[in-house]
């Protein structure tokens, strides 16, 4: 690719989507394509086709997904099937019609079996059943990678499919009905931080946004039911599951760094590739880091009658090493840079 390649970022607004627009602008690319889902209603085949005739991109980078956490999946199973099918198949197959021979396809590591042998192959796809709580979006994905790899295979496409670990970074979902693991964490802790000091006002300004507090949030922060008023002393922090299972986690920025490098690899067979940077951590390590950053210092409760999910989902990352990348961003670093870029959001 040179700088004048026309990229078409599909997503471009989302976390993923947006860390990779950072990097292409970066990386001096001046022919980039991102029309918001207002503009392109990815999930309409016409839409999509129109937009592939009137622009010819040459190269795609698909980010663009319904994508939440356990709550979300577990509550909304067939949206995040069939919409997350829908944008696949119309931008995937749209972008083979009208010649676009290189496309990084961005999935989810949720995608393998919930008892996959540690570190996670990518040879352990479909060898047995995946985690209950978010099957639906799994199968989608897995439609996903499949589509490009049989396009490879019949087409002589190049088209990518990266699979990254739990994400992280600017511009994350804050919802707490629809947010990942790291997110709720560093939203529930600054504002339990926040609730300790009666800084009703900061809770306030959180709220407008981030969006709503659950009735069981606003209650372990001890906040009255018009919000005007907090007792310090009833304050929790309530965490799902055990605390025991072990994630690993990325930095938006190392993902988005990934496939700029995939797609300046020049006569390398594109494949299913694991994006991690190859070490887990418990969750409730993880908590006790957001915990630290916030200054929260009052009880935690795990709630264990809800769900853990995997027990361990770590990624054997050894394929994206062997093809020249390593991620470079430490969890530590990267927690304080998505906790500073909350504290900027939720202070607006």
């Amino acid at each position: 690719m040179d700088e004048t390649t026309r990229i078409f970022l599909a997503g471009r607004r989302g976390m993923v989507g947006s860390a990779c627009w950072r990097a292409l602008t970066r990386a001096g690319f001046t022919n980039l394509l991102g029309p918001t889902s207002a503009e392109l209603d990815l999930t309409r085949q016409a839409d999509v086709e129109a937009f592939f005739r009137d622009n010819q991109p040459q190269v795609v980078i698909l980010a663009a997904a319904r994508v939440g956490g356990i709550l979300a999946n577990a509550t909304f199973p067939a949206d995040f099937l069939s919409i997350n099918l829908a944008i696949q198949t119309n931008v995937i197959h749209t972008a083979r019609l009208c010649g676009a021979r290189h496309l990084v396809f961005l999935g989810s590591s949720c995608i393998y079996p919930k008892f996959a042998p540690q570190p996670i192959r990518e040879d352990a796809l479909l060898t047995g059943p995946l985690e209950p709580t978010n099957e639906a979006y799994a199968l989608a994905k897995i439609a996903g990678v499949r589509l490009c790899h049989f396009i490879n295979r019949q087409y002589d496409t190049v088209y990518w499919q990266l699979m990254p670990t739990n994400l992280y970074g600017e511009v994350d979902s804050f919802d707490l009905q629809q947010s990942h693991v790291l997110p709720a964490l560093m939203r529930k802790f600054h504002l339990a931080a926040l609730a300790k000091k009666g800084d009703t006002a900061g809770i306030a300004r959180d709220v407008a946004r981030f969006g709503p507090l659950p009735d069981d949030i606003r209650d372990g922060l001890g906040l009255s039911r018009d919000g005007a008023t907090v007792d310090p002393d009833r304050v929790r922090v309530v965490l799902w599951g055990t605390g025991t299972p072990r994630r690993e986690f990325l930095h938006v920025d190392d993902l988005a760094a990934a496939v700029l490098h995939v797609l300046s690899l020049d006569g390398v067979p594109a494949d299913l590739v694991n994006v991690g940077c190859g070490h887990d951590l418990r969750i409730a390590e993880l908590a006790e880091m957001v915990r630290r950053m916030s200054g929260y210092d009052g009880e935690i409760v795990w709630d264990t009658s809800k769900p853990d999910g995997t027990p361990q989902k770590l990624l054997d990352v050894s394929r994206l090493t062997a093809l020249g990348f390593t991620a470079s961003i430490s969890l530590e670093d990267g927690l304080r840079r998505a906790y500073d870029w909350y504290l900027r959001e939720s202070a607006r």
